[in-house]
């Protein structure tokens, strides 16, 4: 028998506020500041591991329940569709085929 824990979901809380903060910051970064786009984009994409990080810490929560192949599987899944995202986007972005040149 599992006991279940009720009360305010502090860990959720905790990582939607962070992750927003992640977002506004690369915002900020990205529209008023005169960094170079080399440096904004290295920037960018370090705040997105963050959020990454945070997001399957806080979210995911890998760190519970029993130790096993499941959590590693959602580790590299989640590596995976990370690595697939933000690739994907560069290539887009810089191959000519968005809209804005």
């Amino acid at each position: 028998m599992t006991t279940v824990k009720h009360g305010f979901p502090w860990n959720h809380l905790i990582g939607f506020v962070l992750s927003i903060l992640l977002t506004l910051f690369a915002v900020f970064i990205a529209f008023e500041t005169d960094f170079s786009k080399t440096v904004i984009m290295w920037v960018i994409g370090t705040l997105a591991i963050f959020q990454a990080l945070i997001q399957l810490f806080m979210f995911m929560h890998i760190t519970e329940g029993k130790e096993g192949m499941l959590n590693v599987i959602n580790i590299i899944y989640s590596i995976f569709l990370a690595l697939v995202i933000v690739f994907g986007s560069i290539w887009v972005l810089t191959s000519g085929h968005s809209a804005i040149h």
